[in-house]
This record gives C-alpha cells, structure tokens and sequence, in this order.
C-alpha cells in the first residue's frame, strides 16, 4: 500500500515521536560519541580530528548486517551498543520548519516557527539575497528545534526546484516557477542559507548547520491529472528539454549552492524510474556534478517500482535496482523490509549498502551529531529566542511586501487614500482565513491574521460578506454581497484557490475561477460606485481575461500565498505604504491552454500535436499575463549605459566574417570551448534604471537574451540576470551583470549538447535592446 506522506502524516505524528523519544531517552542521550561514555569515546568515529570519510568507513565496518539494513529507512532506529541513538531523516521546511515530517514537533516550548510566503510568491521578488536570508533563518530556527530538544533529525527535504511547467500542477506553488535560471538561484540561495553557508558560499567547509534537500529528481510535475497519477506516470522527455529546462536547477543546486541532499522522483523519465536511474543518480549526479550527500527516495518511491510501476519484478530486484543506482535512504519501510533477502539470494552485495550508509553516516557526522554533545558546538549556542525572532517576523514581512504583484491599476486606483470617514466592503471566500494565507508544507505559524484583521487596521468601518460558501464557490450569496458593494466607498473582493483546488495529489483540470467566483466578482463590481480591487490568493495563474478588461475593476493584485505576515503586507501595498515591486515567476495561460494534455512533456511547439510550447520561453500563443509581468506605483526606465564586450571570437581570431541568413548555422560546442575560454569571456553588461515616480521603490531589473534566428528549437528568449535595485523618487542608478557566453548566449541542440551559434544576439532589458555579434 503506497504512503500518501500528507494524508497520513499528521495522524501519525504524536505516535512516531513518543516511540522514537523513548527508544533514544532509554538507551542512551539523543547524540553520538558521549564522552561520558568509556565504551564508545576509544571508537575512531568518534574522534573528530580524523577525515569524516575515515570516521564514515569505521562505523559502518562496525556494524552487523542487520544493523546496516535497520539504517536504510528514514525513522532509523538507536544502535545502542555503539551509543547510536535514533534519526529520523525526513523533516520538512519548504518556507518554514513544518511539522509535516516526522522529525520536527512543536510540543515543547517553542509552538511554532516563521511561516514565509509559499514559494512561488517569495521567487516573485527576483531577490536572490532575499531567498538567502530566509533559508538563513529557517536553518536558524531548524537547529533552534533541535538544541531545545524538539527534533529528531536535522535533514530538511526541500527545496522543492522543479519546473513550474504546467499551470494546472497542484504542487506548482511550491516551486519558484517556470524559469530554470530563477529556480537554480533560488536553490543556491536558499541551501546555502539553511546550510549555514555565506551568500557567496565556501564557508562551511563540510559542516552543517542543518541539511537541504533538492527534489524531485528529476521531471517531476505532474501529481494526479485525469486518472494519471505520479506513481505510474512516465515522463518522455527529450534530451533538449532535459539539457536546457529539467536539469539546470538541480546542476546549480549541487555544484554552486553544495546541496547535501538530493530525492528522486516518483515517476519514470524516459522509462526509468527516478530512484533506480543510475546514469541519473551516480553518473550525472555524483560523478558529472561531483554531488557529495546522501540520496533520498520519496516516501514510498521504492515500493511502487514494484507495487505499481512494475518495473521490478520482485520485491528484491526493486531494492537491488535502487541501491546499485545509488540511492541510499528509503522513506518508508520497504528496504527494511527486503534487503536482507536480496543479499541471502545474492543479487546484492554487501558494499552496496555499506556505500549507501557511508554516505548517510557522513551527512550526520557534518551535521555535528558525532562529535558529542551538540549543544556544545558552534551550531549547539542557537537558543530558542531566534525562532519567531522580531527579525525573522520582518523578513517575512519584507518577503510577503516584495512578492506581491500589481497586475492591473487602471487610472491610478490603488494605493486608496487613508481616511477615518472612508468606508470599506471586503467580499470572497479568501478574505477572513488566514490559514489559506500559508499554502502547503506550512507548521504552525508564529502569528495568525487575516486579511480582514490587516485591513480593519485601516478603515474602521469595514464590512465584511465571504459571498461564496467556500472556495469552491458552488453556493454564492451574490445579492446580499451586490447591496453590500453598493453601500461603500471602496470594494475589496479577495478570491481565488486554496489547497483545496490545487496542492500536493491535486492537479488542477481547468484555469478559471472555481464555481461561481467570476460570477460574484462582476456583479459586484458592477453594482459599486467606483472600480472595484482584486486580489488573488492562489499558487498557480488563473484565467481572468474578464477582469484584466473589465473597467469596473479598476486594480488587481496576486498575493500568491504570502504566509503569515502576508495580510499585514497586503493590507500596506493596498493603502500605500508599501509600494509594491513583484514580478511574475510564471506565465498565466488562458483557459483553452488545457487543450494541451499535462502528460505532454515537451517545452517546444509541436504543430501535429497542437502543443504551443510551454514558458515563455517556448509558448507562442497569447498570454493573460506574461512572465515578468508587474506594475508598481511608480515608472522605470531603462538604458544601456555599456556592455565591455559586444563581439565574441568563437575561434580565437577577429578575422572572421559572420554570415546571418546561410542556411547551415555555424556553431561550437561549449564543451569544445573549454571551462578557460568560457571564464575569460565574460562580459559586463552596465544598465541605468531610473524611477520617474513620486514613491520610493524596490524594482527587480530583467535581462534577457533572444536570438535573432527563430525556430529550430531555439527560445523565443532566455532570461540570463537579474537584480533588485532600491529607489528613491526620481533617483537614477546602474546595475552591472557579468554574462559568461558559454551560460548565457547558449542553446541546447536535440540531442542535448549545449552550442553557442554564430549570428546576432540581443540582449532585451525593457524594451531596450543591445545586439551582441557572435562569430564562428
């Protein structure tokens, strides 16, 4: 029977904690290599002065063939005989430590943590330090937890970096959308903030001060679509797709942000099960990007190789598959179960598991958890006061305030004037919740307020009717909600998704609003004496070509799911005193974009299947709102002020002679250029932004390259650097990019290999664009 991990977690919870807290308190002290303990402080594992790797082979050679099995699941039990007290390996921290896991509880003194906006509204920033300092402080909280005794394992599984492909994928949300340079930035962030790295990375050097996880490796986005579900699906992907779209975040996760985690995937790629993928797993992985962890299947992704794939054709050969793959942990009970068996029919050997547990014990050795009492290092003097911390409390304001993104504000609408005699009508089923605020994967959050709470703040006198019974807005009070709008200044109408129309195991069907929402918005903003405001709460984009032409909605707002500070952040941007900044991290399809199956894998056109490409980097259809799509209460301008190099030599020589419409396209492989040349070639790239309004701002510049050759696979563009500059009203300022050619003026042939083309290149800032000459 497949473990649904979000089903059945919670009830689950109270039950695993009791018994693995007392296993550990029984036994021995929950860490390794006591001092106080003559038996165990002689074993060379123990003594930190020696290489992990060293330490790492030690245990593991000390171990019986049973006890090495008994550590191949993620709730792996105490080895009191070696002073080894239990670990749980799955714990959970997408934008906050959760209790979705079983390694975090909030049972003790501490009762919850910071809650960050879902992730897609955090990558709407296009902050990269921004990104940073909440992973900084959800590993500051995570090892907060655990000093205080609340946690049985230091290894996070997220960040979750696939592709925000489909707009109807329950789990997009969860992502920082559909760009794979944002979501490898993203990862880089975000890992070497909970890993207790610097922003530029090289501090830790091995240490730990909590474990990040990059998943789902690799094409996974698709949960429960039509009767098709992860378990089974197999995701045909071309090695195109694979080279420029599904693997560039995972690459950065592990060679720039040094993740020390990966999860492989439910499904199939190209026939192949994630977990039992060795060409995927210790090939690509560990051997091409030099990854140096531990690997982790998702909860019950080894069983259905066999249960449901069928791939194995026994549960036996289903181990063997995974670990010669070289995956090392199961989530769930499955290798525990067979391993043994596949070892006594000899389709195992033994060094299998032990290279699975040497990478597993050295996870935990980096995480200080062998080197005695761990409240005693470096990372043991985090006490409880960081969690929930004033300064997290504001981060996540500030995170909340620079996601959120202005879609339309027709005739200076919004920000609405601050007046005490001014009234306020607030309608939709989103307007009074604030646990719809915090999307998935949320614990137990440090506050608790609704957007009706935030905008109470402002105007006394506001009046509030949900006008739907629930999100799914199948019974609507529309009247009642239409004399409402009729008697106030202002009508606020907060609408949208919640988890029950798109989270984990639930994909959406079509784009539009659920039930009778668009029905409510109209009327409503038909009956009331000025333009109305709209605000989305939702993780994936919503097909509201009504309200984007609708001139009685004067404004609208996405607010993602914007976490616990995200009513606050709302209610600022609404009345002025934030202005807001964000940016689309995907683009918005209209609704007959489901014309298009999800289980078509393919990022470029295809005209015998109807496909119009996906992102926007390949989509060649109309969007209701594109990618990088967001206004603010003030006006930028952009200038290409220099760019150091504007012709590049592919072959060493300025004599060469570009020929832009030949029919053969001359082209050199990145490999062929070599890692010198593509380090000696880079380039600035020098923009001034100005803000013509009368409002300071923070405003996330985008540089993009297009060819000027369509087709052939090629992107329409490529998003290729991004920053976030602050200005004040009317203040100038420049912005440099450095661009390596051999990253950002490639391109993926079919079968994969990464090429740069002779021929002109533009870089687009705005409507600004710089032609960059390439010859061959």
């Amino acid at each position: 029977m497949i473990f649904h991990k979000l089903s059945l977690v919670f009830p689950l919870l109270c039950l695993c904690f009791t018994s693995l807290l007392t296993r550990v308190d029984s036994t021995q002290p929950p860490f390794s290599c006591d001092p106080s303990n003559p038996s165990t402080e002689t074993f060379p594992f123990c003594k930190t002065t020696l290489p992990i790797s060293q330490r790492a082979r030690d245990l593991v050679s000390r171990l019986t063939l049973d006890e090495k099995i008994s550590q191949l699941v993620n709730s792996a039990p105490a080895i009191p005989r070696l002073g080894i007290p239990a670990y749980e390996w799955w714990s959970e921290a997408l934008h906050g430590v959760a209790g979705v896991g079983k390694g975090i509880f909030f049972n003790g003194t501490i009762r919850g943590a910071t809650s960050f906006p879902q992730v897609i509204l955090t990558a709407a920033s296009f902050d990269s330090y921004l990104w940073y300092r909440i992973g900084q402080a959800i590993g500051l909280e995570a090892r907060a937890l655990y000093n205080a005794g609340q946690a049985i394992g230091m290894t996070f599984w997220a960040p979750n970096i696939n592709i925000f492909r489909d707009p109807r994928w329950g789990r997009g949300q969860e992502t920082p959308g559909e760009d794979p340079l944002v979501t490898g930035k993203y990862a880089v962030s975000y890992v070497r903030g909970v890993q207790g790295d610097t922003f530029n990375g090289g501090k830790l050097k091995g240490k730990l001060q909590a474990s990040a996880c990059c998943k789902h490796f690799t094409a996974y986005d698709l949960d429960n679509w039509k009767g098709t579900t992860r378990y089974k699906f197999d995701a045909r992907v071309t090695m195109q797709d694979l080279a420029d779209t599904y693997q560039p975040p995972f690459e950065s996760c592990v060679k720039q942000g040094r993740a020390s985690g990966i999860m492989c995937a439910y499904n199939r790629v190209n026939g192949i099960p994630s977990c039992a993928d060795r060409n995927l797993l210790s090939k690509t992985a560990r051997r091409l990007w030099g990854f140096h962890g531990y690997i982790t299947s998702d909860c019950d992704a080894v069983s259905i190789i066999y249960d449901a794939e069928g791939y194995a054709k026994s549960p036996e050969d289903a181990v063997v598959d995974v670990l010669k793959a070289g995956m090392d942990v199961n989530c769930g009970s499955f290798l525990q179960k067979h391993t043994k068996a596949a070892v006594k029919q000899k389709k195992l050997p033994e060094s299998e598991i032990d290279r699975a547990l040497h990478n597993l014990f050295s996870v935990r050795m980096r995480l200080g958890l062998f080197n005695g009492n761990p409240t005693m290092q470096p990372f043991g003097k985090i006490g409880a006061d960081v969690v929930c911390s004033p300064a997290h409390q504001v981060l996540a304001l500030q995170a909340a305030q620079d996601g959120i993104v202005l879609l339309k504000n027709s005739h200076g609408l919004l920000p609405l004037p601050k007046s005490k005699s001014v009234s306020l009508a607030l309608i939709g089923p989103n307007a009074n919740s604030a646990k719809t605020l915090l999307g998935n994967y949320a614990g137990p959050s440090c506050r608790s307020i609704t957007p009706l709470q935030a905008l109470q703040n402002y105007v006394e006198n506001t009046v509030y009717y949900p006008g739907c019974d629930t999100v799914a807005c199948s019974s609507a009070s529309i009247d009642k909600a239409v004399n409402i709008a009729k008697g106030a200044d202002h009508v606020v109408l907060i609408m949208g998704l919640d988890q029950t129309q798109e989270k984990e195991e639930l994909d959406r069907v079509d784009l539009v609003l659920p039930g009778r929402q668009q029905e409510l918005i109209t009327r409503v903003a038909e009956a009331a004496k000025k333009p109305v405001i709209l605000v989305l709460l939702c993780g994936g984009p919503v097909d509201i070509t009504f309200a984007k032409h609708d001139r009685n909605i004067g404004s609208i707002l996405w607010a993602g799911y914007p976490g616990e500070a995200g009513a606050v952040a709302l209610a600022e941007v609404i009345f002025g005193d934030h202005n807001p900044g964000g940016r689309l991290p995907m683009t918005w399809y209209p609704q007959d974009y489901i014309k298009v199956p999800m289980t078509d894998m393919k990022m470029r056109p295809q005209a015998t299947s109807g496909n119009p490409g996906r992102t926007y980097r390949f989509y060649e259809g109309k969007e209701v709102f594109p990618f990088g799509c967001g206004l603010s209460y003030s006006k930028y301008s952009y200038k290409f002020k220099s760019v150091s190099q504007n012709k590049l030599y592919l072959n060493q020589s300025s004599s060469t002679k570009m020929v832009e419409n030949q029919d053969v396209v001359h082209y050199k492989s990145v490999p062929e250029l070599g890692t010198e040349f593509c380090e000696t070639r880079k380039f600035l790239v020098t923009i001034g932004v100005k803000n013509h309004g009368e409002m300071a701002g923070k405003h996330p510049v985008l540089l993009f390259v297009k060819p000027a050759r369509r087709g052939n696979g090629r992107p329409i563009k490529q998003l290729v650097g991004f920053q976030s500059v602050i200005l004040n009203a009317k203040e100038k300022a420049e912005i440099v990019f450095e661009l390596s050619p051999c990253e950002s003026l490639s391109r993926a042939r079919e079968d994969g290999l990464m090429v740069i083309e002779e021929g002109t290149h533009f870089l687009v800032v705005g409507d600004e664009e710089y032609p960059i000459s390439i010859f061959v």
